[in-house]
């Protein structure tokens, strides 16, 4: 975790602090559950809770154990029974440590990916507002990165919109999916604890039940979570890649907001470069990178392994700090995103109507011209627009073989710029439920 690409929120999530407390938890409503069970006396599961609840975890404290003792759990169990005493030794009872070690990690994911999903649905609400701003603002739309037929802004932040309402769902599944508890003992067959006190600390800790861990809970989940993660920074990067795009020079149709006093260069005063955006594109390629490490942790030997144990250290912390930074970030751009709506109709204008071709064509075919002839008229007149000979409907005019079957008023009513535009209220009902 880098401190220039996090939040406090996010971050809070991964601290030791917060993870011993949800160890504390863990263990504690398990001591409960045996107490109900009369496998422990009550009065010590009231005392482990007294005790703890309260307690600030000494990190250093548990460091120094772990440093002799070689293992993250037993560290903490010691240092939990200097704090609650000789009711201390009723904790752990049946239990292994990737009950506690998967179940934490596993309110820790779902706790992040609740902090996700609220940071992409202000993304949402900015992409909204501003789609609707620019709902009937035209611009070009580009294939292969040339101007092709037009369409609006609006239309262009409304499939960003659509997008993005998916990248929430995923990550609801992802959430759900990985929202489940093991308290299943050594190698999960609940030899020396009763499945009763999974299910109670699972509703405690507001998870549902693993149905069958080996030990540990399967890592497919896992896989599935970071996927999904990856495929939310995916869209975020095309987003991005969208503005960096419409700002540069030759284009400026958008551009991020630059404040006062900042500073683009250090070289050259004159520069206002994408820098927002090219932040999230590259915080995305991380996000994606952790993905990959994530799948190769599905492949435990027999009941468990702990090879997936390093890699969860990193990718957990990281990847949903790292996609909470970008998704904050994105939402800033668009909440700020300066738009040029006249510099759009002149990039629009620029090719002296070749956006309007496909339009001509198929009226050709309509009059009775084969596809292909239709096509070879209208792409000859195109090409000579290209090489600067003419607007497109001058040179169409001026063509017997198209003004023999089109009347020049005829043609000219095809380089109707709204034509393009009829459906955007269709689009904009499919996308917000509303025009």
């Amino acid at each position: 975790m880098i401190p220039r690409y996090a939040r406090e929120q996010m971050v809070s999530i991964w601290s030791p602090e917060t993870k011993f407390r949800i160890w504390f938890e863990i263990e504690a409503h398990a001591t409960d559950a045996l107490a109900e069970l009369g496998v422990v006396p009550k009065d010590a599961a009231k005392i482990v809770w007294e005790k703890g609840k309260n307690a600030k975890f000494d990190v250093a404290r548990i460091d120094e154990i772990e440093r002799e003792v070689k293992h993250d759990v037993i560290a903490f169990l010691t240092h939990l029974s200097e704090i609650v005493g000789p009711e201390a030794r009723f904790v752990h009872q049946g239990m292994t440590s990737s009950d506690v070690l998967d179940t934490c990690l596993n309110v820790q994911l779902a706790r992040a990916a609740d902090l996700l999903i609220a940071d992409t649905d202000a993304l949402l609400a900015a992409l909204k507002k501003r789609a609707f701003e620019f709902k009937k603002t035209p611009t070009i739309g580009r294939s292969h990165g040339i101007h092709a037929e037009p369409t609006t802004f609006g239309v262009k932040l409304a499939a960003f919109y659509a997008e993005f309402e998916r990248a929430r769902a995923r990550l609801v599944t992802a959430r759900a999916e990985i929202a489940t508890c093991a308290i299943s003992g050594a190698v999960g067959t609940f030899a020396n604890i009763d499945p009763r006190v999974e299910e109670h600390v699972a509703k405690a800790m507001g998870l549902s039940v693993e149905p069958v861990s080996t030990q540990v809970i399967p890592r497919d989940r896992h896989a599935a979570y970071f996927a999904a993660l990856g495929v939310v920074a995916s869209s975020l990067e095309r987003l991005a890649v969208e503005i960096r795009h419409l700002q540069r020079t030759e284009v400026l149709e958008a551009e991020e907001y630059f404040s006062p006093g900042q500073k683009g260069s250090s070289a050259m005063p004159h520069k206002r470069n994408p820098v927002l955006t090219e932040n999230v594109t590259g915080l995305a390629r991380m996000v994606r990178a952790y993905v990959l490490p994530a799948m190769e942790n599905v492949a435990l030997w027999h009941e468990r392994d702990i090879s997936h144990s390093s890699v969860e250290r990193y990718i957990g912390p990281d990847a949903t700090i790292t996609l909470d930074f970008a998704l904050a970030r994105m939402t800033g751009v668009m909440e700020k995103l300066v738009v040029y709506p006249e510099r759009m109709q002149a990039n629009l204008d620029k090719t002296q109507g070749l956006v309007h071709s496909q339009r001509v064509l198929l009226a050709l075919t309509q009059a009775g011209i084969a596809r292909e002839d239709a096509y070879r008229l209208v792409q000859k007149n195109a090409m000579r627009t290209w090489n600067g000979e003419g607007p497109l409907l001058d040179l169409l005019k001026a063509d017997a073989e198209i003004s023999g079957k089109i009347a020049p008023e005829k043609l000219s009513a095809m380089f109707d710029l709204d034509y393009h535009l009829k459906q955007v209220d269709t689009i904009f009902k499919r996308v917000f439920g509303q025009a």
